[in-house]
C-alpha cells in the first residue's frame, strides 16, 4: 500500500510553512500542508511584534538566528532598527551579567551610559541610566515572509489543505493515516509536527508522549503617544523583562512582556496587562499615552529548557518535531527550516546550517 504523501506537515504558521518550502526544495516529495482555521498564520504568525534581534531566545538561539540573518537580509524581509536594553543604576549588575552572557556568541552589543542613552531614547526619564546596545535589530516584514514561504511551497508542489483540523493519527504499516473533523481522511510516511501552540495536543493523538510545550500568552498594544515616536526609534527592552516598545507607522507597538500559561486558544488580551504595559511604559519616559488604539495577544510555545524542538521522536517511528519556537520561530525560520528539512529527509548540511549542533534541538533530549 502506498501513502498519499510522502510528508504531511500539521500547521501552515511559519514553522510549518518554511519547513514545507525548503523540503520542496530538496527533492520531488509529495507533501501536504494541513491547517485548522481558515487561513495560514491566523495565530501566532500574524500576531508578531515583527523584531529580528541577536540576543532573543538566549546564547543557544543565536546560531540559528545568526544564520538566518544574511538570508532574510539578502531577500528584503529585514529593515534597520537597532534595539537597547535599558536599565537604572539598580539593574547595572543586571546589565553587566548580560554582556558577561553573550560575551564570544557572535552577537554585537556594546555598554552605553546615561548621555548616550538619552541621545537614543528622547524623553527617557533620569532613573535610567545605563543601557545595552544592539545596533543589528531590524524590524521582520512577517507578512511578506510567511507569504514567501507559502508561494515556495506551492512552487514546490506542496498541497495546502485549511480548515483540516486533525482529530486521529494512528500509524500501520508504516503509513500514518489522518483523519480531519469533517470525516476526511489522508495518508502519509511521514507526519511532522509543525502545529504550534497544540503542538503537544498532536503529539497525543498520534501516540507520543508530550514533550511539555506550554503556550504563553504575549500581549501588545497600539498607542498613540504625544510626542509621537520617532521613525528611527530603537526596539526599547527592558533589561528585567518588563516591557518592549518600538515604533510603528507612527504608532507605538508596547507590550508588558508578559508570558502567562494558557491552553492553546484563540489567545485574547487582558486589559490589566496592557494597563500595566502602560504604567511601566510611563515610568520610562516622558511622554503621554493619549489613546489606545487597538491591542492584540498571541501565543508563543517553550518546551521546558525554552529551545525549540527539531527532530523525529525518539519512540514513535514517522513522527517528525518541528515546534517549540517560542517568540523566536519567525526571526530563526530560514535556518530553522532549512535545518529540520536536512533532518526530516536525511540530507547533508550545508552552508546555512553547518554551524548549527542539531543534538540541542532532539526531541530526544527529554527522554531522561
Amino acid at each position: 500500500m502506498s501513502a498519499d504523501f510522502a510528508i504531511a506537515i500539521v500547521g501552515a504558521g511559519i514553522a510549518g510553512a518554511s519547513l514545507a518550502a525548503e523540503l520542496s526544495s530538496l527533492g520531488e516529495h509529495r507533501i501536504v500542508l494541513l491547517e485548522a482555521e481558515d487561513r495560514p498564520g491566523y495565530h501566532t504568525t500574524g500576531r508578531s511584534a515583527a523584531f529580528w534581534e541577536e540576543c532573543y531566545g538566549g546564547p543557544d538561539v543565536v546560531p540559528l538566528t545568526l544564520a538566518s540573518g544574511p538570508w532574510l537580509r539578502e531577500h528584503g524581509f529585514l529593515s534597520p532598527r537597532g534595539a537597547l536594553y535599558v536599565g537604572t543604576d539598580a539593574d547595572r549588575p543586571a546589565l553587566d551579567a548580560f554582556m558577561e552572557r553573550f560575551a564570544g556568541s557572535g552577537v554585537h552589543i556594546a555598554r552605553l551610559g546615561a548621555e548616550e542613552l538619552a541621545r537614543r531614547l528622547p524623553g527617557v526619564r533620569a532613573d535610567y541610566t545605563s543601557a545595552v546596545w544592539e545596533p543589528a535589530c531590524a524590524d521582520i516584514d512577517v507578512a511578506a515572509l510567511h507569504q514567501h514561504y507559502l508561494a515556495a511551497a506551492k512552487r514546490g508542489g506542496v498541497e495546502l489543505r485549511t480548515r483540516w483540523r486533525v482529530v486521529s493519527a494512528d500509524r500501520e504499516n508504516g503509513i500514518w493515516t489522518l483523519a480531519n473533523a469533517h470525516g476526511e481522511t489522508l495518508t502519509a510516511g511521514t507526519v511532522a509536527n509543525a502545529a504550534g501552540a497544540w503542538a503537544d495536543g498532536f503529539a497525543m493523538l498520534a501516540g507520543a508522549r508530550p514533550l511539555g510545550i506550554q503556550p504563553l500568552r504575549r500581549t501588545v498594544a497600539q498607542l498613540r503617544t504625544d510626542p509621537p515616536p520617532p521613525a528611527d526609534l530603537p526596539l526599547v527592552l527592558d533589561i528585567a523583562g518588563r516591557f518592549y516598545f518600538k515604533p510603528e507607522s507612527g504608532k507605538l507597538w508596547l507590550s508588558p512582556h508578559d508570558e502567562e500559561p494558557s491552553e492553546p486558544c484563540d489567545a485574547a488580551p487582558e486589559e490589566i496587562a496592557v494597563a500595566e504595559a502602560i504604567d511601566r511604559f510611563e515610568r520610562v519616559t516622558d511622554w503621554r499615552v493619549v489613546a489606545v488604539e487597538r491591542k492584540w495577544a498571541g501565543l508563543r510555545s517553550f518546551a521546558p529548557d525554552r529551545l525549540p524542538v527539531y527532530g523525529f521522536d525518539p519512540d514513535v517511528e514517522g513522527l517528525f518535531w518541528f515546534a517549540g519556537q517560542g517568540g523566536f520561530g519567525i526571526q530563526t525560520s530560514p535556518a530553522a527550516a532549512r535545518l529540520g528539512a536536512q533532518l526530516l529527509l536525511g540530507a547533508p548540511r550545508d552552508a546555512t546550517t553547518q554551524t548549527l549542533d542539531p543534538a540541542l534541538y532532539a526531541p530526544a533530549r527529554f527522554r531522561a
